[in-house]
């Protein structure tokens, strides 16, 4: 089966993808393009799903970076030093900045925000993984300002969300909400009734919210839902529910 690749007139015509997990190597509760080395799928089948998305942009699969993510606001900036990184190296953040081409910044998912950015006219680049908890702590927000330090300008910067868990699937507890709300009342928009004292938290609306307000030149979200698409996307609160043992990882890339 041939990889399916999400794209976006916005971030056009730079070399870009959020991929789902069609046309990849692993099998059972991993089957398609798992990407995610912290699974316990196969390590060499990883590698091979890997190795189809660095051809599919046109990189050596050294030249596809990622990292250990950890749900922070700590972003790296990537110069030729960190390719060949391996599965086992990464260093620990929650996104990837760039102005060096041939670098592909792949962030890994399964129910929290892929974010790609770009300012075409500085060449600079960027990825975040925006979970609730990195978005709240300022994962975008940081993305932007490392983007700035490389020559780009926020007001020239498009930023598209890609596949992630839409409100309806996103059942939360008032703890949640409490988190949340913490820094900003505002935030109580992103949250809606469930049943009893259950809530649902907008995370791409919260997503949006937080680029716009930081001034982005443009923000967008593709629309897709990774919990109530299984055929095409893995989703870490599926396979709670389903109790699964484990899960698949998306992965989504941005090169100059």
């Amino acid at each position: 089966m041939t990889l399916e690749i999400l794209t976006s007139d916005s971030l056009a015509p730079l070399r870009h993808g959020f991929f789902t997990r069609r046309g990849g190597a692993s099998s059972g509760i991993f089957d398609g393009l798992n990407c995610g080395y912290g699974s316990s799928d196969q390590t060499q089948a990883v590698r091979i799903n890997r190795e189809r998305v660095a051809k599919a942009m046109n990189v050596a699969p050294e030249n596809l970076i990622s990292v250990h993510q950890i749900h922070s606001a700590q972003v790296l900036v990537l110069d030729e030093g960190f390719i060949g990184l391996d599965g086992t190296d990464r260093p620990k953040a929650d996104a990837m900045v760039t102005n060096v081409p041939g670098i592909a910044l792949g962030i890994l998912t399964a129910d929290c925000q892929p974010v790609l950015f770009a300012d075409q006219e500085a060449k600079v680049i960027g990825a975040a993984h925006a979970g609730s908890k990195g978005a709240a702590k300022g994962v975008l927000e940081a993305t932007l300002a490392e983007m700035e330090k490389l020559g780009a300008d926020r007001n020239r910067i498009n930023a598209v969300i890609g596949p992630c868990i839409s409100q309806r699937a996103y059942e939360v507890g008032p703890e949640f909400m409490e988190d949340i709300l913490e820094m900003d009342e505002e935030r109580s928009r992103f949250f809606a009734g469930g049943e009893n004292d259950r809530l649902h938290f907008d995370l791409p609306s919260f997503g949006l919210y937080l680029l716009r307000n930081a001034g982005v030149g443009k923000a967008e979200w593709t629309g897709h839902c990774t919990y109530t698409d299984p055929a095409r996307f893995y989703s870490y609160r599926r396979s709670v529910h389903l109790n699964e043992a484990d899960y698949g990882r998306l992965i989504s890339v941005i090169r100059l």
